[in-house]
């Protein structure tokens, strides 16, 4: 397989404090880009960023449109933007509250939209750039008690490849990222009620993907600038017989909630 370089290319990750961020940090730096690695827990994108060579890190707030602007003023428009900060609610729909989803909104839409916001003039200014937002299988699947984030990452995929129709004029490319379940902290995250978020994630997968295959699979679909990364292999599938069949998916995905709901109750107190 041919190893992809980024030389003196400069990379701005959101969310690099772990998870996906910090694998792209450490697949960029190893690539040879010049890596920021921005977290809203500045300790945490600290650490990734000392063990990596000419790495440097700072604290972001991804919902604050004007510190969003600074950080890419600071690098004078990075080359590449991650725009891979989020977060998730996992539960049933009638426990969310409306603080919660202005949160995921927040986070997970307004945090990317900030980065577009900041970095694609200047990037087509430049005539040269390349966005990458990290979505999620959920956003081209029906995953039931994962309403809230579903709707925000199908957004981003739709954000995404509307841009990419623009943005290729300017020789500005945008690669929209679409996971399964990956090993990471977000799994453990942001169960609302009974239900367990990783019990959603995996939706029936023996482990979750390796984080850092990944993003190695991330930066290759970067340089040969493709429009979506769909993986891995079972939810590529997945998608591909959603498309095909979305009457029978749905039923399935229906079938899946009914579990959940099913083992949740198994798992409650008497």
């Amino acid at each position: 397989m041919t190893e992809v370089r980024f030389d003196g290319k400069t990379a701005l990750v959101t969310g690099g404090g772990s998870g996906i961020g910090a694998a792209l940090c450490r697949a960029l730096a190893a690539a040879g880009a010049v890596v920021v690695c921005t977290d809203l827990d500045g300790d945490a994108a600290s650490r990734v960023a000392a063990d990596l060579p000419g790495a440097r890190a700072a604290r972001l707030d991804v919902t604050d449109a004007d510190a969003v602007q600074r950080a890419v003023e600071e690098v004078e428009c990075p080359d590449l933007l991650f725009n891979n900060a989020g977060i998730v609610f996992g539960g049933e729909t009638t426990d969310l509250t409306p603080d919660q989803w202005n949160q995921i909104i927040d986070v997970n839409v307004r945090g990317v939209v900030h980065g577009i916001s900041a970095a694609y003039p200047r990037m087509v200014a430049r005539g040269s750039g390349h966005i990458i937002n990290v979505a999620s299988l959920a956003g081209l699947l029906p995953s039931g008690l994962l309403t809230s984030y579903v709707m925000t990452k199908h957004a981003i995929v739709g954000l995404s490849l509307a841009l990419r129709s623009e943005a290729a004029a300017h020789g500005v490319g945008v690669t929209v990222v679409c996971p399964g379940a990956v090993d990471t902290p977000i799994l453990d995250k942001g169960s609302v009620g009974r239900i367990v978020a990783r019990d959603l994630f995996l939706q029936g997968s023996q482990k979750p993907y390796d984080v850092d295959r990944l993003a190695g699979e991330v930066l290759r679909a970067v340089a040969a600038d493709r429009a979506m990364v769909v993986t891995p292999r079972s939810g590529r599938m997945a998608w591909r017989f959603g498309r095909a069949a979305p009457l029978m998916l749905n039923r399935a995905a229906t079938r899946f909630v009914a579990q959940q709901r099913a083992r949740a109750a198994r798992r409650s107190p008497r």
